[in-house]
């Protein structure tokens, strides 16, 4: 069974949803459909996660516990029951990816990436890393990655506000 916080995450979730699917409609001046759904766009806000005790040398020195991120594994699950396309834009939104993208070297970037996206496959698809690796290397994925990566990059320059005076 899942801990109290956790249940309480997903009814907030579910209440979002359904109020949304109440009201028939999706958020105007979306980018993408997908990011009218509040379970793919910005699917972390309700989850408390503090950088500033993120220790990214320990994690590349000792590896890290799947358990440090069951909230990304679950939620890129959701995701993918959505679609390939939801799950990736699930993942290109958690706030630690998006720290070490812009903080380490991309080599280091890319291996951590790796390594969640192996562990994921391997927790919800039985797989193992050559199996998980292939998959991540297919056209299939590396299309809907890099779609999400262009559908973020349209959004976030949508939200930032006109600088001009």
């Amino acid at each position: 069974m899942a801990s109290p916080n956790k249940q309480q995450k997903r009814a907030q979730r579910a209440k979002a949803k359904a109020k949304q699917n109440r009201s028939g409609k999706t958020k105007a001046n979306v980018v993408h459909p997908l990011l009218a759904n509040p379970l793919v766009n910005e699917p972390f806000d309700d989850v408390e996660i503090d950088l500033s005790t993120f220790d990214f040398k320990d994690i590349e020195e000792n590896g890290f516990d799947p358990a440090d991120f069951d909230d990304l594994f679950q939620a890129m699950n959701v995701g993918e029951g959505i679609s390939l396309l939801a799950m990736c834009l699930v993942f290109l939104q958690y706030p630690v990816l998006e720290l070490v993208v812009a903080e380490e070297a991309e080599d280091a970037a890319i291996d951590f990436m790796m390594g969640l996206l192996v562990t994921y496959r391997g927790i919800f698809h039985d797989e193992d890393e050559d199996a998980a690796v292939a998959w991540i290397g297919g056209d299939t994925f590396q299309h809907a990655y890099n779609e999400a990566s262009v559908i973020l990059q349209k959004n976030n320059a949508r939200s930032i506000p006109d600088a001009r005076i």
